[in-house]
C-alpha cells in the first residue's frame, strides 16, 4: 500500500492588506510562525529583537546584506544577556545549556526570507542560492492548481546554513587517514571534521581483507578508510537518503566504487562478516535538526540495536568495531557501567580498547559551560567478539 501524500506546511500572513501564503521549509522540524510582520531597511534591531522574543516573525523585504546585518545583531543582543554560572552538576548544566540553545535557534529562527519557485531569493543583493538549495531540497516544484504555493519561507538562518554546506560540499573536508584526499559532506550528513575517530579506523589491527560492513555510514568516510586499507568488499548501510546518495557519491570519487556497496538499511545488511564497524551517535538526548542525529541519540537506539544485533552478523573468529566517544558518561548521561552491560546481553566480550584524545578546539575552551566534560572526553574503538 503506498503512504499517502503529506501536503507541505503553509504559512499565511497579511501583506499591503492582502492575504498571502507560501510553503514553509524548516529542516529542523519547527512548525509555521503564528503572527509575520514585514520588516525592511528602516527595522530597528532593538525592535526586532523584542518581537522575535516575543515569538512574531519578521519577513524580510529590504536589502539581502542588510538582512545578515540585522541577524548580527540579533545575535549579539542574545550574546550579551547577563549569564548565570553553570550549575555544579555536570548533567543539569548540559540540558541547561541545550535548552539554551533551542531558545537561542528559536529566536534568530524568526528573521525570515522569501524564496520563489525557481529557488531565488527575490531582495536586492541577494546571492544565488540555486544550487544550495536545489542539493537540499531537490529540484524546484512548479506551482500547479489544487497544490501548495511554489514559493516559500525559510529563516534567514536556515538559508546561510545552505549556503555554508554548499560551499563545504564544493571544497570538501581533508582527510590524513586517505592521504589528504578529500571527503564532500552533503547538506544535512554530519562532517567528518573531527577526525579522531577515522584515525583509530586507520590505525586499528584488521581481522581480516574479505569483506566488512560499516553500519550508519554517513558521508562513507570509514568505507573509504577500509577500502584504502585493503579490504575487497565493503557493504555500508544507512536510512538517511542524503547520507546514501553523499556515500555513493564520495566512494566514486575516491575510485572505492567497487569495493563498496552503498545499501539502504536499518543497522546490519544481510548476512555476516569478519569485521563490523559502527560509529554511532554518542549522546543519548533529542537531535534538533537532521544533522545533530550524527551526534543525538534518543535513549541509544543506535547503540542498543548494533550492540543487541552484532554477534548474529559476526562470521567466525570476527570482530565488532565499536567507535565511541565517552563524552556521555562525563555530562552524566550514561554510565560506563551501561554500556559494559550492554556488550555482556548482547552476547559480546571486549577483545581491545584502542583510545584517542580529542584535537577540536571545544575541549580547550574554558568558556564553553561544558568545558570540564569536554577537556576529559576520550574516543575509543572497542574491538568487540562474540562471547564463546
Amino acid at each position: 500500500m503506498n503512504s499517502p501524500v503529506v501536503a507541505p506546511p503553509v504559512v499565511t500572513w497579511t501583506e499591503a492588506d492582502e492575504a498571502r501564503s507560501a510553503r514553509w521549509r524548516s529542516e529542523n522540524g519547527s512548525p509555521p510562525p503564528r503572527r509575520i510582520v514585514i520588516a525592511d531597511d528602516r527595522t530597528r534591531a532593538d525592535d526586532a529583537y523584542k518581537l522575535a522574543c516575543e515569538g512574531t516573525a519578521l519577513l524580510w523585504r529590504g536589502d539581502f546584506h542588510n538582512a545578515r546585518q540585522l541577524l548580527t545583531a540579533l545575535t549579539r543582543r542574545i550574546d550579551r544577556r547577563p549569564r548565570k554560572a553553570p550549575p555544579a552538576d555536570v548533567t543539569q548544566a548540559f540540558h541547561l545549556h541545550r535548552a539554551a540553545q533551542n531558545q537561542r535557534a528559536r529566536i534568530l529562527g524568526m528573521l525570515l526570507v522569501p524564496l520563489d519557485a525557481s529557488y531565488t531569493v527575490p531582495l536586492h543583493r541577494a546571492p544565488d542560492v540555486r544550487e544550495a538549495c536545489t542539493r537540499a531540497y531537490g529540484p524546484p516544484e512548479p506551482e500547479t492548481a489544487g497544490t501548495a504555493p511554489a514559493g516559500s519561507l525559510l529563516s534567514l538562518r536556515e538559508l546561510l546554513a545552505l549556503i555554508g554546506a554548499n560551499e563545504w560540499r564544493r571544497k570538501g573536508v581533508e582527510i590524513p587517514a586517505l592521504g589528504g584526499d578529500r571527503i564532500h559532506p552533503h547538506y544535512g550528513v554530519f562532517s567528518p571534521a573531527r577526525g579522531e575517530y577515522v584515525d583509530l579506523v586507520a590505525e586499528a589491527p584488521l581481522p581480516g581483507r574479505d569483506l566488512a560492513f560499516d553500519i550508519g555510514t554517513g558521508t562513507g568516510v570509514l568505507a573509504c578508510v577500509l577500502a584504502r586499507r585493503g579490504v575487497r568488499r565493503i557493504v555500508a548501510t544507512d536510512q538517511d537518503p542524503r547520507a546514501l546518495a553523499c556515500a555513493r557519491e564520495n566512494t566514486e570519487r575516491l575510485g572505492a566504487a567497487g569495493q563498496v556497496e552503498v545499501v539502504e538499511a536499518d543497522l546490519f545488511p544481510a548476512g555476516r562478516a569478519p569485521l563490523v564497524v559502527c560509529n554511532p551517535p554518542w549522546v543519548p538526548a533529542k537531535p534538533t535538526s537532521p544533522v545533530e542525529r550524527a551526534v543525538y541519540d534518543p535513549g541509544n537506539r543506535m547503540l542498543h540495536g548494533f550492540l543487541d544485533g552484532l554477534a548474529d552478523h559476526l562470521a567466525p573468529g570476527g570482530e565488532g568495531w565499536l567507535i565511541l566517544s565517552d563524552l556521555a558518561e562525563h555530562l552524566g548521561l550514561r554510565p560506563r557501567a551501561e554500556l559494559l552491560d550492554a556488550f555482556a546481553r548482547g552476547g559480546l566480550t571486549v577483545l581491545d580498547r584502542l583510545d584517542i584524545a580529542p584535537r577540536h578546539p571545544r575541549a580547550r575552551d574554558t568558556s564553553d559551560p561544558l568545558h570540564v566534560a569536554r577537556a576529559a572526553e576520550v574516543t575509543s574503538l572497542w574491538r568487540l567478539g562474540a562471547a564463546t
